[in-house]
């Protein structure tokens, strides 16, 4: 978290998928939901006081989504102790923003070839 306090969501992400592509073919990536403070995402086993805001989550998303990924999934859901559905909506979210930073970049790709 201090880096993300300290350098901003875009760069870290930026850096860390830099290093997850370099001489690799494929990049998996797992959206571990407990990350963010408890506050957004209540229904999990491990709520992380302090942790990511949403808003920081679904920058981080769209920035991964454009670098690109092979796979990927969300863990840490626990629908017996989400609150009003607030994680599965957050989940879907996360789901949403991949694909469609995934979807922008491709649509800018096929634009400048």
């Amino acid at each position: 978290m201090r880096d993300i306090e300290e350098r901003g969501i875009g760069a870290v992400t930026r850096e860390a998928m830099e290093v997850a592509w370099a001489d690799t073919a494929g990049v998996y990536v797992t959206v571990d939901i407990d990350c963010l403070d408890g506050a957004f995402a209540p229904g999990t086993c491990s709520p992380e006081p302090g942790g990511m805001t949403a808003r920081e989550l679904v920058g981080a998303l769209r920035i991964v989504g454009e670098h690109g990924f092979s796979a990927f999934d969300v863990a840490e859901v626990a629908p017996q102790y989400d609150l009003g559905g607030i994680t599965a909506r957050t989940a879907a979210r996360v789901v949403l923003d991949l694909l469609a930073g995934r979807l922008a970049a491709t649509l800018r790709d096929r634009r400048t070839e």
